[in-house]
């Protein structure tokens, strides 16, 4: 469910950043890089895990798949945050920077 889970967020982030006018501007591809990182880490862990257990993988338990849902929504959830952090640290359109210059008026 992680795989999936930081694939679709991607594949979506993906298609937004290629469909914007101003791709550098919101730090798209930042996003990007970060969710399809993501989704070759558990891609690797897939591939590890269905190595030691065989068939066994494909057979989980409702609870596993709860768990890795909430892991795989986690990740997309911190890859946001991160996201968020370095738009609001190099603040493309000026907003933080008008903010706290009436602030200080």
């Amino acid at each position: 469910m992680t795989l999936l889970i930081t694939v679709f967020a991607a594949i979506i982030t993906t298609i937004v950043w290629y469909k914007r006018d101003n791709r550098q501007e919101m730090q798209l591809g930042t996003l990007c890089l970060m969710f399809w990182g993501a989704s070759l880490m558990w891609l690797v862990d897939a591939i590890v895990e269905y190595t030691e257990l065989g068939a066994q993988f494909f057979m989980q338990d409702p609870a596993d798949m709860l768990n890795d849902s909430y892991l795989g929504l986690s990740v997309v959830a911190l890859g946001l945050v991160i996201w968020l952090v370095i738009l609001l640290i190099k603040d493309p359109r000026g907003v933080v920077r008008s903010a706290l210059a009436n602030k200080s008026r």
